[in-house]
């Protein structure tokens, strides 16, 4: 299951935001460390081509893909060296699979601001430096113990040491390890160590009500222009989408369409969350269940068959495919099997987003 920690400054919104996506409740009140321990909530995806496959299909249940949000409490100046709730944040954080960075792009005089004034370039600085600081201290430390073996010659250590490096040198620059180009066997060294600049960020634009439907103002265009290529930013109004969690479906969408828009910040949250790990859906489909599933981008039918069951890998023989456009088409699995528009998918074939898969296998 995708794992996403929202992080920044307190008051930037992140409990309220937290509360809409997962209806959870979690505390929101107006003072600094409102939130202590991470609140978790999971969340079934939207995903229209699956409720379609199983209005088509006449299954029995419906089993959309998840994923989790932790609201991990607020950061402050000086978290790498303890202060606030520093080291409790940060351990949080190095358990999540990607990081959804709020920042306050809106003013309100009832809600205070911890540095006192709206400038969300700044405090994504105050957030990046803390965790930069965090990581750079890290990787010190292990440079310590491995120097010496490495002097000695042992290969692994010499390896890992000049990962290490690479990565000493990005963080004393101010950059995140993720700027790094590296192969994926450096990353996999890494990863071990559950560095937080190695993370993918997801960069959310709160705004004010008063900026919809463009959900765009002054502040995010400056925070769009200082992200650059380092992450996506996603406005989102965490006010709006409190209301939107109390609403029955069709009267959301209603509403969506009076303020001009067409989907909710959810959705757009975890399009993009996927697009920045690079994750694709494909679906399964028969009698009883119709269902969605995630893989990486790339993976092989064999590998989504191992997402199902390991034996599915082990024994792969083939996959009938056909995409959820297609398969919409022709109304039915036995339609595309009558009319021949399934496809058989041997080892070499890469998942497609959107393909409706059936594994043969043998074991």
């Amino acid at each position: 299951m995708l794992k996403v920690g929202i992080v920044g400054l307190p008051n930037v919104g992140k409990s309220s935001l937290f509360n809409a996506l997962t209806s959870a409740g979690a505390p929101s009140e107006n003072y600094p460390f409102c939130t202590v321990e991470p609140n978790v909530g999971t969340v079934a995806v939207p995903d229209a081509r699956l409720d379609r496959i199983h209005e088509l299909g006449g299954t029995t249940r419906r089993v959309p893909t998840l994923i989790q949000f932790v609201d991990i409490a607020g950061l402050v100046e000086g978290a790498s060296e303890g202060e606030g709730l520093g080291n409790k944040f940060l351990g949080n954080i190095r358990e999540v699979d990607a990081i959804a960075h709020v920042l306050r792009c809106f003013d309100d005089p009832d809600v205070t601001h911890v540095l006192g004034q709206v400038d969300p370039v700044h405090d994504r600085e105050i957030v990046e430096t803390e965790l930069a600081l965090a990581d750079l201290e890290m990787v010190q430390r292990r440079l310590e113990k491995v120097e010496k073996k490495a002097r000695s010659g042992e290969k692994e250590a010499i390896r890992e040491k000049a990962v290490l490096d690479q990565a000493l040198r990005a963080l004393s620059d101010g950059k995140p390890v993720r700027s790094i180009a590296m192969s994926a066997d450096d990353r996999a060294i890494l990863r071990g160590f559950q560095l937080l600049t190695t993370k993918p960020v997801l960069y959310v634009a709160n705004v004010a009500e008063g900026d919809l439907p463009m959900l765009e103002n002054d502040w995010v265009r400056q925070l769009v222009e200082a992200v650059g290529d380092d992450g996506t930013v996603v406005p989102i109004c965490s006010a709006l989408e409190s209301e939107l969690a109390e609403m029955e479906p069709e009267d959301r969408m209603l509403f969506l369409e009076e303020i001009g828009l067409h989907e909710t910040g959810l959705k757009r949250l975890i399009r993009a969350a996927y697009e920045l790990l690079g994750i694709v859906t494909f679906f399964t489909t028969g009698e009883h269940e119709s269902r969605a599933w995630t893989v990486p981008v790339g993976s092989s039918a064999p590998q989504a068959a191992g997402s199902i069951h390991s034996d599915f890998e082990r024994g792969f023989i083939r996959a009938e495919t056909i995409h959820v456009d297609a398969f919409e088409e022709v109304g039915s699995w036995k339609s595309a099997r009558d009319k021949g528009a399934l496809r058989s998918e041997g080892k070499g074939y890469t998942v497609v987003d959107g393909d409706i898969m059936l594994f043969r296998f043998n074991v």
